[in-house]
């Protein structure tokens, strides 16, 4: 199953200046987060090791990894059972509270969530809030 795909954020209202790895942000930031935290699928860990060290030694932005390793997509084979059940209510669901989290956290100060850097310095903040959603995810689950 595909949650999502950089290539479905370059059109329509995407800007004109930004690269195309704007549209991936908001992925690459969860995503990160997942294989950060012990929510990944071993294909990263099988496949794409030399991404993954990057990305936990911070040599690697989360979108810039997300970019490389996993081709642009948000899959369920990025994520083990217990990531795939938490994006599925988190990032892909109906009314999924991500993007508001994404929005509230990272997009207050830019002309659109299109403009979020990738830098640790936005994934340092929306961090504790994901980690947050986890925590009451696996109260209520």
């Amino acid at each position: 199953m595909k949650y999502d795909d950089a290539s479905w954020h370059y059109g329509g209202d995407f800007p004109e200046d930004l690269p195309s790895e704007a549209g991936a942000t908001h992925i690459g930031m969860f995503v990160a987060w997942c294989k950060l935290n012990e929510l990944g699928g071993d294909l990263h860990i099988e496949d794409f090791p030399e991404f993954l060290d990057k990305l936990k030694a911070r040599k690697m932005t989360p979108t810039a990894w997300f970019m490389s390793a996993c081709d642009e997509k948000f899959t369920d084979e990025d994520l083990g059972d217990e990531g795939n059940s938490f994006a599925a209510y988190y990032y892909a669901a109906d009314e999924a509270p991500y993007i508001g989290d994404y929005e509230d956290t990272l997009g207050k100060k830019v002309e659109s969530l299109y403009y979020v850097p990738d830098s640790w310095d936005s994934y340092d903040a929306l961090s504790p809030i994901i980690k947050e959603r986890f925590e009451a995810w696996k109260l209520n689950d």
